[in-house]
C-alpha cells in the first residue's frame, strides 16, 4: 500500500499569481503531477520573483522567494532544500530572462550548491550559439541529472550545437488542458458572439507578438468575411509595462482606428482565468498565432489552442514548424500581411475544411494532455530518484465519476458508440451495454451510504435510480417471447432482427442474467425494482440452464454466486462450475493452464468464475482451478511492469504468437475485477497489488504510456492501437473502467 510519509518535489520557477507564461506551466504541472501521486509526493515552489522588493501573495506551496538578482539568495535557498529531508529532487524551469547574471547565470549558482538531485526543463533553446550562451548552457547540463527539452527540435540543438549527450536530453512537450471537443457555436453564443466568424489571440502583450501584421491583414478578410472578429486576449506583458507602458497596445489600437476595423476587433486587456480562457478557446473558429521569433522553441499559447481542437494560423518559428502541418493548420511568412490575407481567406471560405483541421489538431494533441504530461516528469523524476520511482507506483484512484455514463444514457438505455464524448444515437443499443450498465450502476447504488457517501449527493442518488430503471426497462423490451434476450437494437428503438439471428447471443444473454441478478441482490435498491429483476432473471432461466460459450458460463457463474445461500441454485451453479472444469480438463497442459487453445477478450473471467464458485460452494478444486489459471494469465498479462492486454488483432493462440495490440479496456476491467476477487477468497496481498497494477493500465501504466481514462468526461477511451488511442469514448470502454474502478474501491 502507498507509503504515509510524502515526499516532496521542489520547483525553481516563477509561479501565480505573478502573471507569467512559466509561472503557468508550473503551476498546471505541479497540479497534474499532485492530482496523480496524491498522498505520496507533493510539490513545493521556490519562486522567482521580479526584483528584491516585489512580493506576491503566494499559495502554501512557495515555500521560498527569490530575487533573482541576488547571488546569496540562489546559494541560500539551495543550501536550505539541502537541508530539507523530504525533499528528493528539484526541477528547475529555465528561461534565460527568470534569472540574474548574464544569460541567467546565477542559476549556476544554485546548481553548485544543491546536492539533490536535479532536473532543468529549458523552454527555450537557443541555435548557433555565442561563446558566453554556449558555456552557461554546457554548464547548466555539467551541474545537472537531466534535462528536458519541449520540442525535438530544441533535442537537436542541444545535442548539435552545445554538444550535450543525447542520453541526457528528454522531450516532453508542453502540456494542455483535457477538454471535450466541441465546435465554437455553444461557446459563441455564451461569449455573446453567435453571429461572429472568432479569430483570436491570446498572451502577454509585446512588440515581439506581431500582432500589427495580423491586423493589417484583416481588410480583405473583412470584405470576404463581414461579420468577421479578431479578438486579442491579454494583458501587457509586466516588464514592458514597466518600462514602456501601453505604448505597444495604443499603436494597435490606433492602427485599427486608421484601416476603420474598429467593429472588426476587439482589445481585452485581461490576465483572464483558466476557465475563462478555455471558453474564448472553444469560441474561436480560428487561432492566429503570431511570434517573430523564428527561434521560440516553445508556446503556450499555441499548445492550448491545438489541443482546444481550433485551426491555427500560424508564422513559422520553431515550434509551429514541428506541430503544425497541413493537416492542423497553414503556417505564414513572418511580418507578411499578405500571407496571413490568403491564409484567412483559406479558411473563411471552406467552414467544413476549417472543422477538420480543428478536429484533427485535437486528434493528434492527445498525448500531450496534462495528465499525460505529469505521467512523463513522473517517470523521468524517478529515474533520478530511487525514493521517487517506488513511490511513483502508488497513483492516485480517480474519483468515480458517473458523467458520461449518464451523457450515453437517453430515457431509452445506453448508447452503443460515441463520437469522442458525444453519443453516436445511429450506432443504437445493445443488451450487452445495458446490462453493463445496469451492473456498474448496482455496484455503485449499493456504496452510497458507504464508500461513497459523502461523494454521492441525494439528487444524484435518485438521478442514478432513474439510470437504473431504465436500463431495467430495456432489458425487459428485449426479452422474447421463448425467454431470450436480444442484442441489438436499432436507432429507430425497434429490434434488429436480421443482426440478432446473425450473431451468437449467448455471451449477451449471460451476462444480462448477471445483470439481472445484481440488481436483484442489490439491498438498498427499493423492492419494487429488485422484484422486477428477479421477475425478469426467472423468465430468462428456463432458456439459459446450459450454455455452450465458455465466457456465457462464467457469465451466469458470477450472476448466480449472488444469491447467497439460495439452495435452488446450487445446483445450477455446480453444474455450470462443473462445465468450465471439464473445459480445462480438456485443453489443460503443464505449459499451457487454461480452458481453450486460445486467449482472447475478457480472459480473467475464467478464473474468477471458479473462484467465486469456489466462494460459494466450498469445492477445493474449484480454488485449486480458479488460482492455477489466473497465475497462468498473470504471467501472460503483465510484461515488464506493466499490465498487457492479449491483442484483438489475431488474440494469442496456444501454438501461435502471442498478438499485442489493439488492446480493449473490457480485457483490463476483467483483470481487475478477478484480481479484486482473488485477493478477497485468498487474502493474498499480491494479488491486491496486481489489481493496482493492471489498473493503472487506465492511468497510463500502459504500452504507449498514455493515459486512457478521461477525467474531464468520465468516459473511457476505447482501445489502445500500436500507435494511437482510439478516442472515441463508447458505453463498453467506459463501463469497463467504471467496474474496474468500483472492484477497486469494494476490495
Amino acid at each position: 500500500m502507498p507509503l504515509k510519509a510524502t515526499l516532496k518535489i521542489a520547483y525553481v520557477s516563477s509561479f501565480p499569481p505573478r502573471e507569467c507564461g512559466i509561472a503557468t506551466f508550473t503551476a498546471d504541472l505541479t497540479g497534474a503531477l499532485d492530482n496523480l501521486l496524491e498522498t505520496v509526493v507533493d510539490s513545493r515552489i521556490a519562486a522567482m520573483n521580479t526584483d528584491a522588493v516585489s512580493r506576491y501573495s503566494y499559495p502554501r506551496q512557495v515555500i521560498f522567494q527569490l530575487d533573482p538578482y541576488s547571488e546569496q539568495d540562489f546559494i541560500r535557498t539551495a543550501e536550505k532544500i539541502n537541508k530539507t529531508a523530504d525533499i528528493k529532487l528539484v526541477n528547475i524551469q529555465h528561461e534565460f530572462g527568470l534569472f540574474g547574471g548574464k544569460y541567467g547565470s546565477y542559476v549556476l549558482l544554485f546548481l553548485d550548491a544543491l546536492k539533490k538531485p536535479s532536473v532543468v526543463t529549458f523552454h527555450s533553446v537557443l541555435p548557433s550559439p555565442n561563446p558566453e550562451l554556449y558555456n552557461v548552457v554546457r554548464l547548466i547540463a555539467e551541474k545537472t541529472s537531466g534535462l528536458v527539452a519541449m520540442t525535438h527540435r530544441s533535442k537537436e540543438i542541444l545535442i548539435q550545437d552545445y554538444g550535450i549527450d543525447e542520453k541526457k536530453v528528454s522531450v516532453i512537450l508542453h502540456g494542455i488542458h483535457s477538454i471535450p471537443y466541441s465546435t465554437s457555436a455553444k461557446s459563441k453564443s455564451v461569449l455573446g458572439f453567435s453571429k461572429k466568424t472568432i479569430l483570436l489571440t491570446f498572451g502577454l502583450l509585446s512588440r515581439g507578438k506581431g500582432i500589427e501584421y495580423v491586423i493589417e491583414s484583416l481588410p480583405q478578410a473583412v470584405k470576404a468575411c463581414p461579420n468577421l472578429m479578431y479578438i486579442v486576449l491579454g494583458v501587457t506583458h509586466p516588464n514592458v509595462l514597466q518600462n514602456e507602458g501601453e505604448s505597444y497596445r495604443n499603436s494597435l489600437i490606433e492602427k485599427v482606428r486608421e484601416l476603420k476595423l474598429s467593429s472588426h476587433v476587439s482589445f481585452y486587456n485581461e490576465y483572464v482565468s483558466l476557465d475563462k480562457l478555455l471558453q474564448f478557446l472553444r469560441a474561436a473558429d480560428i487561432y492566429i498565432s503570431t511570434s517573430l521569433d523564428p527561434n521560440q522553441a516553445v508556446s503556450g499559447t499555441l499548445s492550448y489552442a491545438l489541443g482546444s481542437g481550433r485551426p491555427v494560423i500560424s508564422t513559422p518559428f520553431a515550434q509551429a514548424r514541428e506541430i503544425i502541418t497541413r493537416q492542423s493548420g497553414i503556417l505564414v511568412n513572418f511580418k507578411d500581411p499578405a500571407s496571413y490575407t490568403e491564409a484567412l481567406l483559406d479558411l473563411l471560405k471552406d467552414p467544413l475544411h476549417r472543422e477538420q483541421l480543428g478536429e484533427n489538431a485535437y486528434f493528434r494533441t492527445r498525448n500531450m494532455t496534462w495528465d499525460n504530461i505529469a505521467l512523463e516528469y513522473s517517470k523521468l523524476f524517478s529515474k533520478y530518484s530511487e525514493e521517487i520511482a517506488e513511490v511513483s507506483k502508488y497513483k492516485k484512484i480517480p474519483r468515480v465519476n458517473l458523467s458520461h455514463l449518464f451523457r450515453l444514457t437517453d430515457d431509452f438505455g445506453i448508447v452503443q458508440f460515441a463520437q469522442l464524448s458525444l453519443p453516436d444515437i445511429s450506432s443504437g443499443y445493445t443488451v450487452d451495454d445495458n446490462a453493463r450498465a445496469l451492473i456498474a450502476a448496482c455496484s455503485y447504488y449499493e456504496g452510497i451510504g458507504k464508500a461513497f457517501k459523502t461523494l454521492f449527493p441525494d439528487k444524484k442518488k435518485g438521478d442514478l435510480l432513474k439510470r437504473i430503471e431504465i436500463y431495467l426497462n430495456f432489458i425487459g423490451f428485449v426479452l422474447s417471447k421463448d425467454g431470450l434476450f436480444y442484442n441489438y437494437v436499432k436507432p429507430d428503438r425497434t429490434i434488429d432482427v436480421e443482426f440478432n439471428q446473425k450473431e451468437n447471443l449467448e455471451d449477451a444473454n449471460s451476462r444480462t442474467f448477471w445483470a439481472l441478478a445484481a440488481a436483484a441482490t442489490t439491498n438498498s435498491l427499493p423492492e419494487n425494482i429488485k422484484q422486477k429483476a428477479f421477475s425478469l432473471l426467472k423468465k430468462s432461466m428456463a432458456a439459459s440452464q446450459m450454455v455452450e460459450s465458455p465466457r456465457a458460463t462464467a457469465f451466469y457463474i458470477k450472476g448466480l454466486c449472488l444469491f447467497k445461500n439460495r439452495k435452488d441454485f446450487q445446483e445450477i451453479l455446480v453444474r455450470h462450475c462443473d462445465r468450465l472444469m471439464s473445459l480445462y480438463r480438456g485443453v489443460a497442459t503443464e505449459e499451457w493452464q487454461w480452458f481453450e487453445t486460445y486467449l482472447t477478450y475478457s480472459n480473467a473471467i475464467f478464473p474468477e468464475a471458479l473462484l467465486l464458485g469456489h466462494a460459494e460452494t466450498g469445492k477445493s478444486e474449484y480454488l485449486e482451478t480458479g488460482i492455477r489459471t489466473l497465475d497462468f494469465l498473470i504471467g501472460q498479462t503483465f510484461l515488464k511492469g506493466i499490465y498487457v492486454p492479449i491483442g484483438q488483432d489475431g488474440w494469442h493462440q496456444k501454438s501461435g504468437e502471442r498478438r499485442y495490440f489493439d488492446q480493449q479496456p473490457e480485457d483490463t476491467s476483467a483483470m481487475a475485477c478477478a484480481l479484486a476477487t482473488a485477493a478477497t477468497v485468498t487474502g493474498k496481498e499480491t494479488y491486491r497489488k496486481l489489481m493496482h497494477q493492471a489498473f493503472n493500465w487506465f492511468l497510463g501504466d500502459n504500452s504507449l504510456k498514455q493515459v486512457v481514462y478521461d477525467r474531464a468526461t468520465g468516459g473511457c477511451y476505447d482501445g489502445l492501437g500500436e500507435g494511437q488511442i482510439n478516442l472515441n469514448q463508447g458505453a463498453e470502454s467506459t463501463i469497463s473502467y467504471l467496474l474496474a474502478r468500483l472492484a477497486i474501491q469494494h476490495s
